[in-house]
């Protein structure tokens, strides 16, 4: 493979402004995040607004959320463990190595998702009762889970290989993947749920339909020759050290995604407890806005991690610095606007999902207490994905873990007993932003941005 096609202007990280070559991965890659995200939000909406369910069809997908989470912990744990060392190993001007690494991570997600799918299908009403489903919203769980499940497959090799198309030079393509597959998704999700009149089935379905032409789209541009770096049979065989160092760096990622999925368990089954499932369909509401609203950070880290992860292979170090402070920055004010948002237009927000006056009501209170504070995350967010991007696997591990399985489990058991009452739920998210987001951060700026070299050594 030529130097002459590998790093031409487009894809070489290591030319030009870096902040620009920031903006042109994150824009589209945020665009791609946005309509990943509609997948499941335009199911909420449409669902939420249904005929004759109250509440409850809203509450049922949001039982199916720490599910759908735990999936994308394990395409997270090769996915993003994979994509940065491909990164770095184009950096070095590794060919070979880089072509491994895609290749082990196909391998990877294809037996990941065979397990996932017949544990999760074989076990969805333990699993869902354990996640805080009552006997009345059950019956919309299981009638959307028993369906979601077959699209396990597409959805990992749709999320989990996409990340290679962008690392690539090729943001366009990889926000195509998800643009193809959301837009599908808007045109079946009214027909299968209102036309067909199949409810939450029809939105199940039509989210597997989706996520099948994305995935498809995904592997046929990754072994096409327009790709620079193609999926080839000859490196599908999982490499054991590349699996470690795949599952090393990816580690952080499923813990975060992990820990996620905990807490929303956690959280389901103190608010059925102590509010019942009305509040279970509170916070379906607000984890939906605020996937939604943090897409813009999660893009811009995203956008950067790539460009570092190539700078810092390249011993471009200055750059890698340049990356850094920009995501910090830009993301920093992107939150703050985003809180005031919020904060402004709260009843406005949840009445995007349900028309349910009850749920609004108690939405209120709720959204305010729970995004207080909300550029927090930005720090949170751009300590992450620098370790990450430069191969840090130990304090992306732990950071993950430390926010919220140390911080928002224990206050989320807490709190509500010692005078918050169900509040207290909502009360446990800014406080581990604050406290997790700080600690992540500063932690990254002395151990890792302060120890990087002055000078750069880049490669020849």
């Amino acid at each position: 493979m030529s130097s002459d096609k590998s790093f031409t202007p487009a894809n070489d990280f290591g030319t030009g402004k870096v902040w620009k070559r920031i903006v042109v991965q994150a824009i589209p890659l945020t665009l791609a995040q946005l309509v990943q995200l509609l997948y499941n939000v335009v199911d909420r909406i449409y669902i939420g607004h249904l005929q004759d369910t109250n509440s409850l069809a809203l509450t049922g997908i949001g039982l199916v959320f720490p599910l759908t989470t735990l999936i994308a912990a394990f395409t997270n744990l090769f996915g993003s463990g994979g994509a940065p060392l491909f990164a770095i190993a184009r950096g070095a001007k590794q060919e070979e190595k880089a072509e491994r690494i895609l290749g082990n991570t196909v391998s990877l997600l294809l037996i990941a998702s065979v397990v996932m799918f017949g544990l999760c299908y074989s076990f969805r009403r333990p699993i869902l009762y354990l996640f805080g489903a009552s006997d009345a919203s059950y019956v919309y769980a299981d009638a959307y889970l028993r369906i979601y499940l077959f699209g396990t497959p597409f959805l990992m090799f749709a999320t989990g290989l996409n990340g290679f198309i962008n690392a690539q030079g090729f943001p366009r393509v990889g926000m195509f993947t998800t643009v193809l597959g959301a837009v599908l998704n808007l045109i079946l999700d009214p027909l299968f749920i209102f036309g067909l009149d199949m409810g939450v089935q029809g939105a199940a379905l039509a989210t597997v339909i989706s996520q099948l032409v994305s995935a498809a789209w995904v592997l046929r541009f990754l072994t096409g020759s327009r790709a620079i770096h193609r999926i080839r049979l000859k490196n599908m065989p999982v490499d054991i050290r590349i699996l470690r160092e795949i599952t090393s760096l990816g580690m952080a990622g499923f813990i975060m995604m992990g820990t996620n999925c905990l807490v929303q368990v956690v959280c389901n089954t103190t608010l059925r407890n102590v509010g019942g499932d009305l509040y279970v369909g509170v916070m379906t509401v607000l984890n939906s806005i605020r996937e939604i609203i943090g897409l813009p950070i999660g893009g811009l880290t995203g956008g950067s991690q790539p460009v570092i992860s190539y700078n810092y292979g390249a011993k471009a170090y200055s750059r890698v610095k340049q990356g850094i402070r920009f995501s910090a920055i830009v993301g920093t004010l992107y939150t703050v606007l985003a809180w005031a948002f919020v904060f402004v237009f709260p009843g406005q927000l949840i009445s995007v999902f349900t028309e349910d006056a009850a749920l609004i009501t108690a939405g209120v209170p709720a959204i305010h207490i729970y995004f207080f504070g909300f550029f927090f995350m930005a720090f949170q967010f751009t300590g992450q994905s620098t370790f990450t991007a430069l191969k840090d696997a130990r304090h992306a591990i732990f950071f993950s873990l430390f926010r919220k399985a140390i911080i928002v489990v224990p206050l989320t058991l807490l709190l509500p007993r010692i005078g918050f009452g169900i509040m207290g739920v909502f009360l446990a998210e800014p406080i581990s932003n604050a406290i997790g987001g700080l600690a992540c951060f500063f932690t990254m700026w002395i151990k890792v941005y302060k120890k990087l070299p002055k000078e750069d050594n880049v490669c020849s």
